[in-house]
């Protein structure tokens, strides 16, 4: 930013954090309103361009709803000086600098922890995957133009967050577009000794990011957000390896042995040549294949034998008239083989009269069902505690923008369980529904994402997870459970309440929380009460699973809660099911009390889990 520039029409540009090949960014603050956000100013060749301009007015709308925590929020759009500019996010450090994923990886000597790559890749994919959801001129929405520069990071003591800027900018500009202005910048920076080195680096960065698809056609109508797909690949192998898959490269297992997740499977699927071999889902991508554990080669062929061995039948006693002839050489014959003796042969025993099978009098038997042997099956109950009616708060005024704003509410009495359901419980409910579908043919589990196995048409608990709590439930299933023992799932606000014990705290232990006070950023669930509660009396309120509530989840619903504040119970209709709480794969920001999750009530996760509520008189 030059002296000369010190205001950008409602903005004061207070410092320029960037510049790229189609714009540049500026921290500034709004000359009335004292707020600080990010501005990215377009150039002026492309606020000229007619067929740019049509694009950006008619699609800038599906990309300023975008709202997810690791998205960088568009708040407005408008024009000055003749060009166009987005007001977005500040999404900066303590020293107000932009802190790209390429910085912070220099930053980190490109050696990442586990966990961290795993964190970012997460946050990311469910960016990604709510994004692909929204139509967009003839299909749907992709960013496709994924790479270091517009990936921002935020870390604090607390949390490590990344965002996703840029969204959808590629796709006005135009693939064609792309490359000239790239290209041209390229032929610029190579005239230029000092910045010859760093421009191509940065070049060939950004050409390693771009699908086969957008290599070969450059044409975004043959291009889906599968090429999204191909880039989270890309952006994975780096944060593992630091450096690009080029060529015939390395797998994560042999760069970074020290790695438990089976990250190879993973970077396989992702990075496929042909778009229909890629997932679409990366969330379901990162949960399917990070769990995937692979067998030795010395287990894979003790395997294969065994069923090659268990394919043949074994030999049976032969009868006499098969036996083998025992052969003695001669000396007139001492290389002749042995001659078998003639068999005789039985002639065949047929029925005197032949025509009598059609004489005989033929009846079809009456069918008799099968008496089946119902068995009443008693569920194990749990102890509840009662919550008294009155006013309490519910939300955060520092949170994510579907927590605020932070509001008083009013609720009747209620039970609530002291602990989420555990697997012993669970399983006897299985053996009284005599399945995993309820009476809508809806899951209520999966069995493979959860301790308890079928074996033999008997259902088994894993050792040692009696106590634990159930997970890989649906919503559906939680429902259904409650039904049975007479109870329900707590509302969104009840589960709020509960956590908070009627107090003004963060987490549920007080203003912090410890390991010691709660399971999570742990590798597995723990028995139920294994730590100590919360004022109310209740245990695993945070961590060790997320727990599902009754409500449908909308964003923005805590504005119509402020307004009719007596009993919420969510919006009368939705997509996703509210869960709370946060769970043993969590990082601490997701236990605080105000924190929400959602997702389909018929997914089903090794997190997911839930505790049962009940009415109550005052």
């Amino acid at each position: 930013m030059t002296a000369s520039i010190e205001t950008f029409g409602d903005f004061t540009l207070v410092k320029e954090l960037g510049k790229g090949a189609f714009g540049s960014v500026y921290l500034a603050q709004h000359r009335f309103t004292k707020q600080e956000y990010v501005l990215k100013i377009l150039p002026e060749n492309l606020s000229n361009d007619p067929e740019f301009i049509e694009k950006f007015e008619k699609n800038i709308g599906t990309i300023a709803r975008l709202n997810h925590p690791s998205i960088v929020k568009v708040h407005n759009v408008s024009a000055f000086d003749g060009k166009y500019f987005l007001v977005m996010d500040k999404v900066i450090d303590l020293e107000k600098e932009y802190v790209t994923l390429d910085a912070y990886l220099q930053s980190k000597n490109f050696d990442l922890a586990e966990k961290e790559v795993e964190t970012i890749l997460s946050q990311l994919a469910s960016a990604l995957d709510y994004a692909h959801q929204f139509p967009f001129e003839e299909g749907y929405l992709f960013h496709g133009g994924i790479k270091l520069t517009n990936i921002l990071i935020n870390q604090t003591d607390k949390n490590l967050r990344a965002y996703l800027s840029d969204f959808g900018l590629n796709r006005f500009i135009g693939e064609k577009t792309i490359f000239s202005e790239l290209a041209g910048k390229m032929a610029e920076a190579l005239s230029d000794s000092e910045s010859e080195e760093k421009t191509l680096q940065s070049y060939l960065s950004n050409f390693a990011f771009l699908s086969p698809e957008q290599k070969i056609y450059a044409d975004r109508e043959k291009c889906d957000a599968k090429v999204d797909t191909y880039a989270f690949g890309v952006l994975a192998y780096y944060l593992i390896a630091g450096g690009f898959p080029e060529g015939v490269f390395e797998m994560p297992s042999k760069v970074k042995p020290e790695f438990e997740q089976n990250w190879d499977e993973l970077i396989k699927v992702l990075l496929q040549s042909k778009p229909s071999k890629r997932p679409l889902h990366l969330t379901k991508a990162l949960d399917k294949y990070l769990s995937t554990t692979t067998d030795s080669w010395s287990e894979l062929e003790q395997a294969v034998e065994c069923k090659m061995q268990l394919s043949f039948p074994f030999p049976k006693d032969k009868d006499k008239s098969e036996a083998e002839v025992p052969f003695t050489p001669t000396e007139e014959s001492p290389d002749l083989k042995p001659v078998l003796k003639p068999q005789e042969i039985e002639r065949p025993v047929y029925e005197p009269d032949p025509g009598a099978i059609f004489q005989r009098e033929m009846q079809v038997s009456r069918y008799e069902p099968k008496k089946v042997e119902i068995s009443e099956v008693d569920p194990i109950l749990t102890e509840m505690v009662i919550i008294p009616g009155g006013t309490y708060s519910r939300g955060c005024q520092n949170g994510a923008r579907d927590e605020m704003p932070r509001h008083s509410i009013t609720v009747n009495s209620y039970a609530i369980d002291i602990h989420p359901v555990t697997n012993e419980q669970f399983v006897r409910f299985l053996q009284a529904m005599g399945g995993e579908k309820d009476g809508n043919n809806n899951d209520i589990i999966r069995l493979r994402d959860s301790r308890i196995k079928r074996s033999g048409g008997k259902l088994i608990i894993e050792s040692g997870y009696s106590k634990h709590p159930v997970v890989g439930v649906t919503w559906y299933g939680a429902v259904a459970y409650a039904k049975w023992v007479g109870k329900r799932l707590p509302t969104e606000a009840e589960w709020e309440i509960a956590a908070s014990s009627g107090n003004d705290y963060t987490y549920p232990t007080g203003d912090e929380i410890e390991r010691s006070q709660a399971n999570y950023f742990s590798s597995d669930t723990t028995n139920v009460m294994s730590y100590p509660p919360n004022e109310f009396g209740l245990y695993d309120i945070a961590g060790n699973v997320y727990e599902w509530c009754q409500d449908w989840y909308a964003y923005n619903f805590y504005e119509t809660s402020q307004q009719e504040p007596e009993s919420p119970i969510g919006p009368p209709q939705g997509v996703y099911r509210v869960l709370r709480g946060g769970c043993w794969k969590s990082l601490k920001e997701d236990l605080r009390i105000s924190h929400r999750h959602r997702n389909n009530p018929g997914t089903v996760n090794g997190t997911y889990g839930f505790r049962c509520a009940a009415d109550a008189s005052s």
